[in-house]
């Protein structure tokens, strides 16, 4: 019998790191065609949201507006092309519409838009306000005795924004132990390097003063998210923060760890290198 657990396990984890993968290929393609975008933090938080979307939220994309779903909210929201091609891949929209990303008529804007896009729960871009609406979804559910809980991923250098602390004081201060919140820790954001343009280290030891229970991990590791969003529903009274260290552009040789692909599209040739990077054919 723990021969059989352990493969089902194992299968888990391939079909999930599949979905990881078809969510950064629909992230490649989406910015390609719009030749737009952000993809280095897009594909850094694939893997969370692949996890998030297949394994541990309660969604139906049959239902987008289910009242007792789970909530989800893209705190940095440039980095909607993770949510978009996530949200095809699970079958809110179909997955031909990605390539339609910032185009005239689309729906697929350049940040996460609540009244157009099915399965996008807040509009998000201006940083710092994701986690807010987080914060007060969460405070919602106490109130009204519901059982859903709400997840948030924040970008590293988001959290230098003044907002992110009062949120995070918010959310201590009414034990909204519903909550969980990423911190994207990839160490790089536009300028440059985190540690170098305005530094918000050391993110455990902030959240812990806040009163949060937190959990570092490797974002990019299926094993550890698991690990860590088991450990949050144990937790009662406060908020979890997963400080997940993630690899900016992962799974793009050329945009892993390179500060110049947070907001640019690969050109013609650097599109059928990621494309090969990721696995995929030419579309």
């Amino acid at each position: 019998m723990p021969e059989r657990e352990n493969s089902m396990e194992n299968a888990k984890k391939t079909a999930l790191a599949e979905i990881a993968r078809q969510i950064r290929i629909g992230i490649i393609e989406s910015v390609y065609h719009a030749g737009c975008g952000h993809p280095g933090g897009s594909l850094g938080i694939a893997d969370i949201m692949a996890y998030l979307y297949f394994e541990e939220m309660k969604v139906d994309p049959k239902n987008p507006k289910w009242p007792a779903r789970d909530r989800f909210v893209l705190s940095k929201g440039h980095t909607a092309p993770a949510l978009y091609a996530t949200l095809a891949e699970r079958g809110f929209f179909p997955k031909e519409e990605l390539v339609t990303l910032r185009q005239i008529d689309s729906r697929l804007q350049g940040h996460p838009d609540v009244k157009y896009i099915p399965g996008v729960d807040m509009s998000t871009g201006s940083l710092g306000q994701g986690i807010s609406a987080a914060c007060g979804m969460a405070l919602a559910g106490k109130i009204s005795k519901s059982d859903y809980r709400v997840y948030a991923v924040l970008g590293d250098g988001e959290t230098e924004e003044g907002q992110v602390w009062e949120a995070a004081m918010f959310a201590a201060h009414y034990k909204l132990d519903n909550l969980v919140a990423f911190i994207d820790w990839n160490g790089l954001q536009i300028d440059g390097p985190i540690a170098e343009v305005m530094n918000p280290a050391p993110h455990d030891a902030k959240f812990l003063a806040f009163g949060w229970h937190v959990i570092s991990i490797n974002g990019n590791d299926l094993d550890e998210i698991e690990a860590a969003l088991a450990e949050a529903r144990t937790v009662k009274g406060k908020p979890t923060a997963i400080i997940a260290r993630t690899t900016k552009g992962k799974g793009v040789s050329y945009m892993e760890n390179a500060v110049e692909w947070h907001g640019a599209a690969p050109k013609e040739e650097q599109y059928k290198i990621a494309l090969a990077d990721l696995g995929a054919a030419e579309a």
